[in-house]
């Protein structure tokens, strides 16, 4: 087995709030467009994304490591969808 001791993977996790949370921050961000004259905008979301990056774990273990960041801190699954993928090179 190869050793992952120099290994550095990284992981995005994307947090954004699920239909019908309320998201002021993007109402905001509309009334604004809209009073610059950019009413073409009809809908904006917000989302928070966390780049995670691990040394010396495996891909399996670092979406692992990930997943209990999520639930243990970063995203409460009663107002928030999570997308969790490894991180654009």
């Amino acid at each position: 087995m190869p050793s992952t001791s120099g290994r550095v993977v990284k992981m995005e996790v994307r947090i954004e709030l699920k239909p019908g949370v309320l998201d002021a921050e993007a109402e905001s961000v509309e009334k604004s467009l809209s009073l610059l004259g950019l009413a073409t905008v009809p809908k904006v979301g917000t989302a928070r994304i966390y780049d995670l990056e691990f040394r010396g774990v495996s891909a399996t273990e670092a979406k692992r490591l990930s997943q209990e960041a999520i639930d243990r801190l970063l995203a409460n699954p009663v107002i928030h969808r999570v997308t969790l993928r490894p991180a654009p090179t």
